[in-house]
């Protein structure tokens, strides 16, 4: 396997993120949300963007954001917000040859470890399509365990959690 590198995005990742958010593979799992703006999300202060590198190539994008900061209240519940100390993370291999290479282990096993020791967060949550169930499989996996279905616009999506131990 070739070196992989995690590293903060940057505005010059931009296009392949478009690129990304367009793919099939990912279209299929991102439910109906409307697309990302990637220079505002790389940009804002509640949110890490990291690019996976395998050698010198993108091959996906995690990001970790303060789900109690961030503004849409995306998170919460009616008007109650996430407690302090709650992280939410997004995951996507956008280049379709490095699915199941073992890539997306290594994404989130760093996005666990910037939540709990970079950022001291105590829980984390993650919301895949209620029908993914290859993505539920991986993330059990990985120690999260169900907290249940819950509606995301018109997405019904299944919240899993991982606490800090």
């Amino acid at each position: 396997m070739s070196e992989v590198v995690l590293r903060r995005a940057q505005l010059s990742d931009v296009p392949t993120l478009e690129r990304w958010d367009q793919a099939e593979h990912v279209r299929a799992v991102s439910g109906d949300d409307g697309p990302w703006d990637w220079p505002n999300e790389i940009a804002v202060p509640w949110q890490e963007v990291w690019i996976c590198e395998v050698g010198t190539r993108p091959i996906g994008v995690v990001i970790v954001l303060d789900a109690s900061a961030e503004p849409s209240n995306y998170w919460g519940r009616e008007s109650e917000r996430p407690c302090p100390g709650t992280y939410a993370i997004d995951i996507w291999i956008g280049e379709i040859d490095a699915l199941g290479c073992g890539y997306g282990t290594i994404m989130m096993k760093h996005a666990i470890a910037r939540a709990f020791d970079a950022h001291d967060a105590h829980t984390l949550v993650i919301d895949p399509l209620a029908d993914n169930r290859r993505a539920i499989d991986f993330y059990r996996q990985l120690g999260f365990v169900e907290v249940g279905p819950r509606r995301f616009g018109t997405d019904d999506c299944l919240v899993l959690e991982l606490l800090r131990s």
